[in-house]
């Protein structure tokens, strides 16, 4: 059965909010898990949709994957030789993030079959710069049949200088690296906090990675990692939502147990557009003070703005005091949700990467539908802050990236509920 969520608007959010583990540094780890000897235990893995594709592929590929206890948010994964070295098209497709198995494979294994990737329907997303990088390092690729094949007797180290700082890029050559011959230089890597997070649980296996957070990464190879423990960073992109929905609702909201660090650019926007902002080491409080000034952003790669919250920005700056510009730099085709927002009474134009957003008085509820993960969540803000009930179908979208986000709103106040189409 599709479940929906309904919404009744118009409450001021209020209280506190746990962040739970970010889905983009667990699903990189996941799969780096391949390169190791022995069993890795992660803790702080979030409970999404997501993760439990990447669990299904990894017992796929023969990896015994296991929760203890019952606790999803604590993963087990115990690696002996994998029985298959194929990625199938069915669970590749779900999360274009299956892609990363493709590096651990082959640095392992010396061969790896991997669909191309699906996931959300935001652009096109070549992965053109991972085949060449692995190219670079002595792999043979060929694409057949929607699949890429891939060899290498032994990956050795090289300079690669990256066209953009693609973050699933990053992560497949890190990991690729860890076990080749030699040296590798990667320029240009992408700087995000989850990119961070993967090596320093590389480096607790026994990798060599250097620099990760900064414009170039080297990975010194080694003859082989172990399994170890690990807890995986806070969610910024869920993080940055709650901070967003208390701001698009009027409200006051804190987000503990996360990284405000992590969330530089969105939280200086927020401060643009009026509201209160508090940090501390591990929690950020965001207080609207009235109707929010208009502000523009453009999305870039880290530390920039990010596109993850590129959606929740827009249905924010629908209710702000005037007009507003939004550019999405990184992904195209990332503005669906503007279709569904305008249904709810907003006043948005779109030219290719630019969206205008002129704030209206109030949104109206309305039965809209998700189109990707980030978008999505834009919904749930929107009908959060909308009078009367708004109606969200297709939410498998918004469970792939955020956990319980019905019972996380409802304990801020919320009038939320899942119901069964």
């Amino acid at each position: 059965m599709m479940e929906k969520l309904i919404i009744k608007g118009g409450r001021r959010l209020s209280g506190t909010v746990l962040t739970s583990g970010a889905k983009n540094a667990a699903l990189p780890i996941l799969a780096a898990t391949i390169l190791t000897e022995g069993k890795s235990r992660l803790l702080n893995v979030p409970d999404v949709v997501d993760i439990d594709s990447m669990r299904k592929l990894l017992s796929t590929l023969g990896v015994a994957v296991s929760s203890p206890g019952e606790d999803r948010h604590i993963i087990e994964v115990n690696i002996g030789a994998l029985s298959r070295l194929e990625a199938p098209y069915d669970l590749v497709r779900k999360m274009r993030a299956s892609v990363v198995v493709l590096g651990p494979m082959l640095a392992r294994y010396g061969r790896a079959r991997v669909s191309m990737p699906g996931g959300c329907a935001i652009g096109e997303r070549p992965i053109d710069m991972h085949l060449a990088a692995l190219a670079k390092m002595g792999a043979t690729i060929e694409i057949d049949h929607g699949y890429i094949e891939a060899r290498a007797r032994q990956l050795v180290g090289a300079r690669i200088s990256l066209d953009y700082p693609t973050v699933g890029g990053t992560e497949n050559i890190i990991c690729a690296a860890t076990l080749a011959k030699g040296t590798t230089v990667i320029d240009n890597a992408a700087r995000e906090p989850e990119i961070v997070d993967l090596a320093d649980f590389l480096n607790a296996a026994g990798a060599r990675v250097s620099g990760a957070g900064t414009h170039q990464v080297t990975v010194d190879g080694v003859d082989g990692l172990t399994g170890v423990e690990h807890s995986i960073i806070p969610d910024r992109i869920e993080a940055g939502t709650y901070a967003l929905a208390a701001a698009i609702t009027g409200g006051e909201v804190t987000v503990s147990r996360c990284n405000p660090g992590d969330l530089g650019a969105p939280l200086e926007k927020l401060l643009e557009a009026g509201c209160e902002v508090e940090t501390s080491e591990d929690s950020l409080t965001v207080k609207a003070t009235g109707r929010a000034r208009p502000v523009g952003i453009t999305t870039q790669p880290y530390p920039g703005y990010p596109t993850d919250l590129q959606a929740q920005w827009l249905a924010f700056m629908t209710l702000a005091d005037g007009s507003s510009i939004v550019r999405e730099t990184v992904f195209e085709r990332r503005f669906a949700h503007v279709q569904e927002l305008r249904r709810m009474g907003a006043k948005i134009t779109v030219d290719g990467d630019m969206a205008v957003v002129t704030g209206v008085e109030r949104l109206q509820g309305a039965p809209v539908m998700c189109t990707d993960i980030r978008a999505s969540a834009s919904l749930v803000l929107a009908g959060l802050a909308a009078e009367n009930s708004t109606v969200i179908s297709r939410i498998y979208h918004i469970d792939r990236g955020y956990e319980r986000i019905e019972e996380k709103l409802r304990a801020l106040g919320a009038d939320i509920a899942r119901k069964r189409a």
